[in-house]
């Protein structure tokens, strides 16, 4: 059967002659790498939270920018030794998680990409990856981007949807508006009024669905820069 036209946005969907094909065509453009984690998320949200989120914004941030733009598999344990005490998180130490995440660059720019958009889900990833950014960029020489889905995020919609105003934080209100609109079935409402923390009970699918359009319009607005050569982080120097 030929691929459908979702299974056209996932790199994994495809056969190796599929993919060659749009490759060589010039199709491609664009790959997004969604990174995040499985952990903990209070009492009220499922562990996969955080994976789940990136890549639904990744994806449908695919579905608005085809045929040019991909998603690959999401890497769906992030850096989480913070939350270890809460058992059935997972987790992986800084340094082997970054050498992952550098084959899977590395392989996607062997694919033929040469602007690849690293989209984080999980604050725990972020401060290891500023780290090394630099280096990443400097070895590959291509236009390498890092961002954490949330930074798309206008202030003044935070400002007109959200009672605490706090984002991205941990399972309360941001995270908890997001999985009411877009998994629904993650969230354990119980649990939520009978945990210590009170903030996810402000949350609103209505206010989940405003923010996540507003996030994903403007990684549309990204990623077409991206493809179209607007959009280029320089590499840095050598010295």
């Amino acid at each position: 059967m030929p691929p459908t036209d979702d299974d056209r946005i996932y790199l994994h969907k495809h056969t190796r002659r599929e993919f060659r094909e749009r490759m060589q065509a010039g199709e491609l453009k664009v790959c997004i790498i969604p990174v995040a984690a499985t952990e903990q998320h209070l009492e009220h949200l499922a562990m996969e939270h955080d994976w789940r989120s990136v890549m639904h914004v990744a994806s449908e941030v695919a579905r608005r920018t085809q045929p040019y733009c991909l998603v690959a598999p999401s890497m769906s344990i992030g850096i989480s030794e913070h939350h270890m005490r809460h058992i059935g998180t997972l987790t992986a130490m800084p340094g082997s998680w970054l050498g992952v995440l550098f084959d899977t660059i590395r392989s996607i720019h062997h694919a033929g990409f040469e602007n690849i958009l690293v989209l984080n889900g999980h604050g725990g990833n972020v401060d290891p990856c500023n780290g090394v950014w630099r280096q990443f960029q400097q070895r590959l020489e291509i236009n390498l981007q890092f961002y954490p889905y949330w930074d798309f995020l206008p202030e003044e919609i935070v400002a007109e949807q959200m009672k605490t105003g706090r984002w991205p934080g941990h399972a309360q209100e941001f995270e908890t508006a997001f999985a009411l609109h877009a998994f629904p079935e993650n969230v354990r409402h119980d649990a939520m009024q009978d945990q210590e923390d009170k903030e996810p009970l402000s949350a609103t699918a209505e206010a989940g669905a405003i923010m996540i359009e507003a996030i994903v319009e403007r990684i549309t607005d990204h990623v077409r820069g991206m493809a179209d050569g607007t959009n280029v982080w320089e590499v840095p120097e050598f010295h």
